[in-house]
């Protein structure tokens, strides 16, 4: 089983606890995160996005090669730095972000990038909005989704709305440009007028032949929704350190619970299945809000079993 993640990989600078505009420079970005979380579940995993040429963008290409991810744009960019990102973290955990891509190096990513790609290769394709925010990588990845899709090949996208690189009404457009490749769906529940709100999610996957969504609800667990209905998971009870990447660890782990149980296709798509894949992102994510920062906080298929 293999999954192709795409999209941006970025330095999350994390606050040190207790003190104020003290960071800790951490690897992140969502594709990146769930590529490093199916990657620690064991999944044969490549990640294609651009790096600049840069002491950030080294860093961030030592973990992917740390983690045993193929790196399909090895090429440091010199045309842009690394995007970085400032998180801001409440009481309660719970982060907020501040960027800076003016452009960053992920945004070069090229349809010339795409045509290097034999998806025959790929079990799954995984992107997320972000990299729908500016030009050229918005064509480059919807190129990849569709091509992914004529090869027959399952297709993840996860909305992940951020406000401080583009809005509301920029992003859904690309999302609505995305939809007719998309099977698996994950939005939180601050996404949800992406949707036209949770009681009309099971409308919107049948107008958009979409497969599965997942809404995922913090706290409160997430909801699968699958063929008419939906099914409820917990989250994990956990202290809450920081919220960077829970939900791409929940996602990582989702996914790669589906592909260890044979899923290759929306045909193979059950809902004990999905179900299954829930239970084990809960506690993917759950883990990995115990610990700061994104990547280094995403636990392995070890740690995950242990807990369940």
């Amino acid at each position: 089983m293999a999954v192709l993640c795409i999209g941006e990989m970025l330095i999350d600078f994390t606050p040190y606890e207790g003190e104020t505009l003290v960071y800790k420079a951490n690897p992140g970005g969502a594709p990146a995160n769930v590529a490093v979380s199916l990657a620690r579940n064991g999944i044969d995993t490549g990640f294609m996005g651009k790096l600049g040429d840069d002491d950030f963008g080294r860093l961030l290409k030592r973990t992917l090669e740390e983690n045993n991810i193929t790196h399909l744009c090895p090429e440091l960019t010199s045309e842009a730095t690394t995007t970085l990102a400032f998180v801001t973290l409440d009481q309660n955990g719970d982060r907020k972000f501040t960027f800076a891509r003016k452009p960053g190096a992920d945004m070069l990513l090229a349809v010339s990038d795409v045509d290097k790609i034999d998806f025959n290769e790929y079990d799954l394709i995984h992107a997320g909005s972000v990299s729908q925010s500016g030009s050229p990588s918005r064509d480059a990845v919807a190129e990849a989704l569709r091509r992914a899709k004529d090869a027959d090949k399952l297709v993840s996208f996860d909305i992940n709305f951020r406000d401080k690189i583009w809005s509301f009404d920029e992003c859904l457009a690309e999302v609505n440009r995305l939809l007719p490749y998309i099977d698996l769906l994950k939005i939180s529940d601050e996404e949800l007028d992406f949707v036209g709100g949770e009681d009309n999610i099971l409308k919107f996957m049948s107008e958009n032949s979409i497969s599965v969504i997942v809404l995922t609800r913090g706290g409160e667990g997430a909801r699968v929704f699958f063929g008419g209905s939906y099914y409820d998971i917990p989250s994990m009870k956990v202290q809450v350190k920081d919220t960077t990447g829970a939900g791409d660890a929940y996602w990582g782990g989702f996914l790669s619970c589906l592909l260890d149980q044979g899923v290759k296709s929306v045909a193979d798509l059950t809902s004990d299945k999905l179900i299954a894949a829930g239970k084990y992102g809960a506690v993917s994510g759950g883990l990995c809000i115990t610990k700061p920062g994104g990547i280094p906080a995403i636990p392995t298929s070890d740690e995950i079993r242990a807990a369940l």
